[in-house]
């Protein structure tokens, strides 16, 4: 009989066993479990019937091991000095949680080599599956990611290729979301800072802001590229952008946070220059710290954990069903006001 249908390993009903019961595909079975609202009402009543009369239990650590791998997943994040990739790990961890899965968490810190060895030892471990956050360089080489019977999800990169599933956020809004915030306090000499522009996000956030200040008639932006996305970079963009003199600009969109507090901190040493009566000043990510600095720090957000849970429930679905299409998800950031652009105004 159908009902009595059982895996031979341990004499439990599986997945297949399921799928074969109410005759749909093993990847139906997995969307009933994990994303029911991808099935018909019509084929979830009947998978979940199969399941009733089977007496399918999920044991999502059996799953993984089931394949010869651990009851853990890779996570793998360019540098947990910056809080969005702590936020992602952290929404990653909840989902894994929920799921009998445990997370392995390494850390890149912004080198291309160490990232390698990171991915290589997930690889050897045999874990369930790789959350990756890489580096943002450019990615073409394909041969830098571990063998593709790893499960892979791609987090805050997406594949040109849609060779891996992936969660990334609207860079370009995000940028659009900082210029018309200050377009509309009235500003209308922006300076963008940023760099280096081979970076995907600080072109793709620059591209965004150009379009919100191209939307304003008496609207001008201009462009400082600097060497990176730290603190130095911000104190270096501060001098250029005093040599250049007061009144030059009125708004800096930066690319970072750390780029906007160090700018703040060497244009406030020097009269005209104030943050934000002269200059208005916004950051981007919504690091722990821009709300505490000395100034607090205008910023766009990026929802770290709402891209930890997507890109842990893209993961599971690829361990469950292989054959399931890779697809990437985008996501929204918001802007967050703080005193660097609104000063006496704003309140916390």
């Amino acid at each position: 009989m159908a009902g009595q249908l059982r895996s031979p390993s341990s004499g439990r009903p599986s997945m297949a066993d399921v799928a074969a019961h109410a005759q749909v595909s093993i990847g139906t079975v997995s969307n009933v479990l994990n994303s029911p609202d991808k099935v018909t009402d019509k084929t979830r009543r009947k998978v979940q019937a199969s399941i009733a009369e089977l007496g399918f239990v999920r044991n999502d650590a059996a799953r993984s091991l089931a394949v010869g791998t651990s009851n853990a997943i890779g996570l793998v994040v360019a540098d947990l000095g910056n809080s969005f990739f702590v936020d992602i790990a952290r929404g990653a961890e909840s989902v894994m949680r929920r799921h009998s899965l445990n997370v392995m968490i390494t850390n890149s810190d912004v080198d291309r080599e160490r990232e390698v060895r990171n991915l290589e030892l997930f690889e050897a471990s045999r874990v369930a599956g790789i959350i990756f956050a890489p580096l943002d360089t450019p990615f073409a080489q394909s041969s830098l990611l571990p063998a593709p019977t790893t499960p892979i999800v791609l987090v805050n990169y997406e594949s040109p290729t849609l060779a891996y599933a992936g969660v990334i956020v609207d860079e370009g809004h995000g940028g659009a979301l900082a210029a018309r915030h200050l377009l509309a306090l009235g500003r209308r000499r922006l300076l963008f800072v940023g760099g280096p522009m081979f970076l995907t996000a600080v072109r793709a956030r620059r591209e965004g802001v150009a379009h919100a200040v191209a939307e304003i008639a008496d609207a001008q932006l201009d462009t400082l590229e600097v060497g990176g996305l730290n603190l130095q970079h911000g104190r270096q963009a501060g001098h250029e952008i005093i040599r250049r003199g007061a009144g030059e600009y009125d708004a800096v969109i930066a690319a970072s946070d750390l780029i906007a507090i160090g700018l703040i901190q060497v244009l406030n040493e020097t009269p005209g220059f104030r943050v934000p009566v002269d200059v208005a000043v916004t950051g981007y990510d919504d690091n722990h710290f821009a709300a505490e600095s000395a100034i607090p720090v205008t910023t766009v957000a990026q929802p770290g954990e709402e891209m930890g849970r997507a890109a842990a429930e893209l993961l599971l679905q690829h361990i469950d069903d292989p054959s399931t299409p890779n697809r990437t998800i985008t996501l929204e950031p918001h802007l967050v006001p703080r005193r660097s652009t609104l000063g006496d105004v704003w309140r916390q």
